[in-house]
This record gives structure tokens, sequence and C-alpha cells, in this order.
């Protein structure tokens, strides 16, 4: 098991969108969920928040001014019975306002939440490859995962800045009525305050590679262990011992980011608390020292008093304020990143494909991000309009990412895919991608009933078709013996009532699924793995009508299967290493001809044994 490594000389990354595009981005978010009564929301809490601390300062020096003037009792509760009650009323105001605050705060999160459950769908399968994406996903959903998250928070920060600005404003005219020697000295220790934390409290952002790696590690372990499909594996195997093993040494690199980050975090406490002491210190001398020398009464004394706390406090928050921002900004900025990914595919404009006739595969090579082997070179193949193709070889020939490239789902990484003599970058990718139907090896079963999973559409469905492809696919039979039959649901992780596959099932559920579809251009990928000899026997016997009037790619490791089809060929080293009929093939005596018969000698020996017994 390899040690976790880092490389610390990496160049830090610097986000693409400051902090004022950021928050620009969110207005306009706002506005497009249609939740613009988040910004009156806001508005009322800021001039609130300014209302209630301006009346907490006023409060105590109008009292003492009452006294030293030798107001009358009554005038004096008159004058408290006043504020308090002010205060009283603006807090209710407030506390009313901010109980609902959350949930257009919510709404917003969750369309951006739409937003990037949405990329995820229609980004490029090519993209989904790539090791940038993949982080880049992981802490998109992480942005919006609840309500602490910066697309949710960041309006808490908006509201905080928007009251300690406009407080600062008034007190800054206060302040400098009284000395503006004390507001050079407030505002010079915490701008250097502001910028020396607001560099330090960058130094997640500037690892974050770092820490995606220590992270992404963490996850997938997490994955693992919660997977229903490793489950069994983990039991047999006793996996468990490995995968702790794992998940501890992934925690202990978490652990020392973390740690150092800390250590670098608490630089930016320590500084804030001396520029804090030296701030009040410096205002504290000269008001007392006033006072002292009689220049300033009492009541003009507390006020003050009073006024460089809270402009202290408002320029702290100011600048605290800014901080979390900037931090939110950096999660925001990251966000967009995801959104914009850019995408390899054209899905608007380009053409539009009213089918496929021949498919031209030109010097054709394939490499997967971060190897440094091709798993297809040089590959020169036409499929013609009608023909039905085999794809054969070892496991890791690139038979799958072969009819990845002729579907379009990857782009070769280098020579070029002709579809009707057009490349095929400058066709619509979504247009082209109907023209298809496929059943692949990792297909996906979704949380739906029985029908939607074969006509996979959350509209009008046709249930006599739907009917009519179970019947081809041969599992219509299990689905008329079930209690509620095509409306059973699937996947029990969601409908307590639902009901499990077997491997077989559900290999023949997707085929129903692909001839629901119709498309033009039928992609199998080893269709009857799962299935039984009898099975896969009438998948054969029905291989004709499956296939009728349709350009066929069919993959498989039993070469049996490969007479129905029209050519074959053999993936080997990367390259063709064969092509042909099953019968030429087999007169050649190559590659073919070899794995032919090493499996026709395994049933005839299963044969032999099954009929001793």
């Amino acid at each position: 098991m390899g040690r976790i490594t880092v490389n610390k000389k990496e160049k830090k990354p610097k986000p693409k969108y400051n902090m004022f595009q950021n928050v620009g981005f969110m207005l306009k978010t706002a506005a497009e969920a249609k939740e613009k009564k988040i910004f009156a929301i806001t508005a009322a809490l800021i001039l609130l928040s300014v209302g209630n601390g301006l009346l907490s300062i006023y409060a105590a020096p109008l009292v003492i001014r009452g006294l030293q003037e030798n107001a009358s009792l009554q005038s004096l509760l008159l004058t408290v019975l006043w504020v308090f009650s002010s205060m009283a009323l603006i807090d209710t105001a407030y506390t009313y306002i901010n109980v609902n605050a959350p949930y257009p705060k919510i709404s917003v999160r969750m369309h951006i939440l739409k937003k990037v459950n949405e990329k995820a769908c229609i980004v490029s399968f090519q993209s989904r490859l790539e090791t940038r994406y993949r982080e880049l996903s992981r802490g998109a959903y992480s942005y919006c995962s609840n309500n602490n998250s910066a697309t949710e928070a960041i309006w808490n920060t908006l509201f905080s800045l928007g009251s300690s600005i406009i407080g600062f404003v008034v007190f800054v005219v206060m302040l400098t009525a009284v000395q503006p020697v004390l507001l050079a000295i407030v505002v010079v220790t915490s701008l250097i305050g502001y910028f020396s934390t607001n560099y330090i409290n960058g130094y997640g952002y500037r690892h974050r590679e770092e820490r995606d790696k220590t992270e992404n590690r963490r996850w997938y372990v997490n994955d693992v262990t919660e997977s229903l499909e490793a489950a069994k594996d983990i039991r047999i195997f006793n996996m468990q011992p490995w995968l702790t093993a794992l998940a501890r040494e992934a925690d202990e690199v978490m652990t020392a980011f973390h740690r150092k980050a800390a250590s670098v975090y608490i630089w930016s406490k320590i500084i804030d608390l001396v520029l804090t002491f030296l701030q009040n210190g410096a205002a504290y001398v000269y008001l007392i020292g006033a006072v002292v020398l009689g220049r300033m009464d009492v009541a003009t004394f507390t006020l003050c008093f009073a006024v460089v706390g809270n402009f202290t406090g408002r320029f702290t928050e100011i600048l605290g304020g800014f901080n979390t921002l900037y931090r939110q900004s950096l999660d925001i900025s990251a966000l967009r990143e995801f959104l914009e990914y850019p995408e390899p595919f054209r899905f608007e404009g380009g053409v539009i494909p009213e089918h496929i006739g021949t498919v031209e595969l030109r010097n054709v090579s394939y490499r997967y991000p971060g190897t440094e082997k091709d798993v297809l070179s040089g590959i020169d193949l036409t499929l013609r309009p009608g023909e039905r193709l085999a794809i054969v070889g070892l496991n890791g020939a690139g038979k799958t990412t072969l009819a990845r490239i002729v579907c379009g789902l990857l782009d070769p990484t280098e020579g070029t895919v002709l579809v009707n003599g057009v490349d095929l970058k400058e066709y619509n990718r979504g247009a082209y991608y109907k023209c298809f139907s496929a059943v692949f090896q990792d297909f996906s079963i979704l949380a739906e009933t029985i029908a939607r999973n074969i006509s996979q559409t959350d509209g009008e469905q046709d249930m006599t078709k739907v009917i009519s492809c179970a019947k081809q696919a041969g599992i219509d039979e299990k689905i008329s013996s079930l209690k509620d039959g095509y409306e059973t649901h699937l996947n029990r992780s969601v409908y307590d009532d639902a009901i499990d596959l077997s491997g077989g099932e559900k290999q023949r559920l997707m085929l129903a699924r692909a001839l629901y579809k119709d498309g033009e251009f039928l992609l199998l990928d080893e269709p009857t793995a799962a299935l039984d000899p009898l099975a896969e026997a009438d998948i054969y016997n029905k291989y004709n009508e499956i296939t009728a009037g349709k350009t066929a790619i069919y993959i498989s490791h039993r070469l049996a299967s490969t007479r129905f089809c029209d050519r074959i060929i053999l993936l080997d080293g990367a390259v063709i290493a064969e092509e042909g009929t099953h019968e030429e093939l087999i007169s050649i005596g190559g590659k073919y001809a070899e794995f032919f018969e090493v499996q026709s000698r395994y049933y005839r020996e299963e044969g032999g044994k099954n009929e001793e017994e």
C-alpha cells in the first residue's frame, strides 16, 4: 500500500473571479431564482440593525444629559420609555423578518444546486474522466450542501457588511467631530489587520489542490465502504482491515494539512488582538484625558466612549466581514469554474443529423487522461449503414473505448471520426446521441417504475411499446409475475416497496430500454454477460429481429455470438489485428481462431462432464 504524497512545488491556483464579481453572480442568481424579496429582506434587516445600534448608543447619554440639566423625573422616565419602546419595536420587527429570511436564501442555494446537477448531467463523458473535473465537482456539491455553505451563508455576510458599513459611516462623522487623530489611528491599525489576516486566511485556497487530493482519497474510502456493490467483497475477502488502514492513512494526511493550516490561521487572531488593544488603548487614553482636563462633560464622554467602541467594532466587523466574504468568494469562484467547465463537444448549433449513414474512423488513437499509453492506436475502420459489426479481444484491448468513440462519448486524442463524410466535431453532440440506442456494461437502474426505466421519460409513455420491447428482450414474463407489474418500483434505497432484479434480469431490462429508444444505431456491450446459457441462446435467436434495419456494434468475449454479425474485428495491442467474417477468421487460423477453439473446447469439456454426471 503506497503512501499518500503531495507535491508541494505545484503552482498555486488563483481564483478565476474576484469577490465583487462573485457577489454580482449571487445577486443575478437570486433574480434568476425569482427570489428578489431577498434584497428587500436584507435591506430591512440592515436598517433595523443600524437603528437599534444608534438607539442603544444614545440611551445612556440622553439620561445623563437630563440629570445634568436637572430634568424632572417624569421627563427622564418618558425618555427611557421612548428609547426602550423604540428598541423593543425594532427588535420585534427584526426578529419577525429574520425568522422568514432563511427561506429565500435556501431557495437561491437550491437553484444553484439545480444548476450543479444539470451540469453534471450534460457535461461530456470525456470531461468526467478528468481529475480536475472530479475535484471541482465534489467541491461544487459541498458549496451547496447545507445552510452554512457559501451559496447561502453569503447573504448573512452581506447583511452584516451592510449594517456595519452604514453604522461605520455614521460613527465616522461623529468621531471626526471629536478628534481626527483617533480616526486615523483606528483606520490605519484596522487596515493593517485586514490585509494581513486576509492573506493568512487565503492559505486554504492557495493550497486547495493539496487539500483536495487528501480529501478525495478519504471520500473514496467512504464511498467504497458505503457501496452496496462492494459490500459482498468487503465481507468475503475481509477487506475491512485494509480499508481501515487506508482511511487511517488518509485521516493522518488530512489532519496534518489542517493542523498546518490552523497554525497559520492563528496568526490572524493574534494580529487582530494586538491591533484591537492598540486601537482601544489610544481611544480611551484620549477620552479620559479630555474629561480630566475639562474639555468634555460626562454625557459627551459617555457618548464618545460608546461611539469609539462601536466605531472600532464596526470597522473590525467590516474588515472581518470582507475576510469572510473573501473566503466565501473563493468557494463561489470554484463553484463557477465547475459550472463553466470547458465543454469539448458542441451541444448548441452544429450539424443536426437526420440519420447516421457511414461512420469512418481515420487513424484514430485514444489515450485516457493521466495515462502514458494509447488504448487504441492508428485505427482505420468504416461502418456501413445496416452493417452488424462485432468487436472482440481480451480484457483491456480497447473494445468499449472504440465503441464510445463511435457513439461520440469520447473524441480521439489523434485522428478523425467522420459521420456521413463530416467531422463528428461539427455535429451537435446531443442530436447525434439521439441516433443511438445502447446497452453498456456499467448500466444504471433508476429509482422509478419498471415502465419508466424502459421508456426513460417522465412524460407520456407508450405502454404498448414498453410491453413490446420487454417481450423482445425476454423480460415481460418476469414483469407480469409481479404484483404491480410494470408499475413495480426499483431501487430500495428510495422506495420501501421496491424489488431487486437479478443481474440477468437487469441486463434484459437494459436491452428493453435500448429497444424502446429505437435509435438507428444499436450498441450492445456484453449484452449477455449476466445471462445463463439458455437465456443467452434466446437473445442470439432474436438477434436478427433486434438489429433489423439498424447499424449495430456487438461487443462480446463469447466468440460463438459473433457468427451472427456481418463482420468481426479483433483488437490486440491497441490495433485491429484481424478483420473478416467468422468463417474467414477461422480459416486464417490466427488469434481469433485460437480464442474460438479455446472457448469451444471449454464448453465441450463442460458438456462432457455434465453427461458423465
